[in-house]
């Protein structure tokens, strides 16, 4: 058998905890970390590095959505699924646009967690039943929209940057200076509203532009 998968887990209710540890209870997973708020998430990452982040997105000192920003900053390879009671399409998509793999509501987690940890670790964005149609559609009318607002330039420098090409080899291929290309990747990052590299590539795996 592999290796079980590494979970650290996130939420300021010992309750929740605590449940969330029963539900994981299978050889394939290892929870390798509790902490009740953001900032204890961030600093746990840093020391366990997980596989996987299980966090809440009201957490206190840091909300969740920042606390995942700040560890996939560190560690582009981790998977956050956020387990939370927020039910809002426009909140979940605002969560999952920005550094999510999964979107799970705690009424539902001892059906759907494990399923979305297992999605996100192929690859794929899992959202709870109940809202997924909706949510799932707003995710792809709103990457539409983003990858539109690009120029044909920019979105070659980004697929050519996701496919982890450096500056000087895509300023070859496109017969343009690393200058050049430089300025088009800072223009796509503000564009899309991504802070770091690791964000730019994740976005554009997600969003089909490069596998």
């Amino acid at each position: 058998m592999s290796k079980p998968w590494r979970v650290l887990l996130a939420d300021d209710h010992d309750i929740v905890l605590e449940g969330l540890r029963r539900v994981l209870d299978r050889p394939d997973f290892e929870i390798v970390g509790t902490v009740p708020d953001g900032r204890s998430l961030v600093n746990a990452a840093r020391e366990t590095r997980p596989d996987i982040v299980v966090c809440d997105i009201t957490m206190p000192l840091l909300n969740g959505i920042d606390a995942a920003r700040q560890i996939l900053s560190d560690m582009p390879g981790v998977k956050v699924v956020f387990l939370t009671m927020h039910s809002d399409v426009t909140f979940a998509t605002e969560a999952l646009a920005t550094c999510g793999s999964g979107y799970v509501l705690k009424s539902t987690a001892g059906e759907e967690l494990v399923t979305a940890i297992q999605e996100a670790i192929q690859g794929r964005v899992y959202v709870t039943k109940s809202i997924a149609d909706p949510v799932l559609d707003a995710l792809s009318r709103l990457a539409r929209s983003i990858h539109d607002s690009l120029t044909t330039r920019q979105r070659e420098v980004l697929q050519m940057i996701a496919e982890g090409m450096q500056a000087k080899e895509i300023a070859v291929k496109l017969n343009i200076s690393p200058r050049t290309v430089e300025y088009h990747k800072y223009r796509i990052m503000d564009e899309l509203g991504v802070r770091t590299l690791a964000e730019l590539v994740r976005y554009a795996s997600r969003h089909g532009i490069a596998t």
